[in-house]
């Protein structure tokens, strides 16, 4: 009887972040014994960046800086059909490159994909929704991006076989890699904080765009078990800071890819 006064606490204190339907949070459950990890993540409004960052100490001058980028057709096929191309350079660090497939259903990823030890089923959730994501990762060396984007180097020895595999998938036949086009750059800013009364860490992502637009991101990951527990106390930490968690919700990559999708159009005219 205690463990589900419990349970039922934990759900209640959860739906302060997750805001989802009780069937749809039942699904989200269901989900998690199939994942790697949790990430929950909240884009605050644009008119709350400032007392955001001021409420919770977060000084992005100090932050580790990246230029993010996405591969992509100009009419976004990869993204319609499900599948991811990012790489990141980063400053005082390896770059790195993903490609995930989203949505995945982590039962009908293929067996030797999923025992890879660099491919992670995640469940990413912000309030009002929540997506599964299978990503297959790789560090490359500290200029390997730089140099592919000025086009000194070909954009397929970005990723690993395996990875060009995944993509080769999901890309038309007539086309690969190295005929794909740039979305970005985005320039970036991560710093990680311990809100006092929280126990766990939030990454806040600060993302500016050429025209000057920003997304502010919070986040922060656990264990699949510790889903409700961990998005409760997130909500609960957040409020108390006055985090607004009613706002628009929207994905960075979905963002970026709308951005410089109107760029693309316009140089091919």
């Amino acid at each position: 009887m205690a463990g589900g006064a419990r349970f039922a606490r934990h759900r209640h204190a959860a739906q302060r972040f997750w805001q989802l339907s009780d069937t749809d949070l039942d699904d989200l459950l269901a989900l998690t014994g199939e994942a790697d990890r949790v990430e929950l993540k909240l884009v605050v409004p644009v008119a709350a960046h400032e007392a955001t960052c001021a409420a919770l100490g977060i000084e992005f001058t100090r932050a580790r800086s990246l230029r993010v980028f996405y591969l992509d057709t100009p009419e976004r096929t990869l993204h319609r059909n499900g599948v991811v191309a990012r790489v990141r350079s980063i400053a005082g660090r390896a770059d790195d490159a993903v490609v995930k497939l989203r949505p995945v259903v982590p039962a009908e990823v293929p067996p030797r994909l999923r025992r890879s030890r660099n491919f992670v089923v995640e469940i990413d959730g912000m309030p009002g929704r929540y997506v599964c994501s299978g990503a297959l990762r790789a560090r490359l060396d500290t200029v390997d991006v730089d140099r592919a984007m000025a086009r000194r180097r070909a954009l397929h020895r970005l990723f690993t076989p395996a990875q060009l595999r995944l993509l080769a998938s999901r890309l038309p036949a007539r086309l690969n890699v190295d005929d794909l086009a740039v979305f970005g750059p985005v320039d970036a800013r991560r710093i990680k904080i311990v809100p006092a009364g929280h126990d766990r860490v939030l990454l806040a992502e600060r993302w500016t765009y050429p025209d000057g637009s920003r997304i502010l991101e919070l986040s922060t990951r656990c264990r699949p078990a510790e889903a409700l527990r961990v998005a409760g106390r997130t909500a609960d930490v957040l409020c108390r800071y006055g985090v607004d968690l009613s706002g628009p919700q929207q994905t960075k990559t979905r963002a970026t890819l709308d951005f410089f999708a109107g760029e693309l159009t316009t140089r091919r005219r």
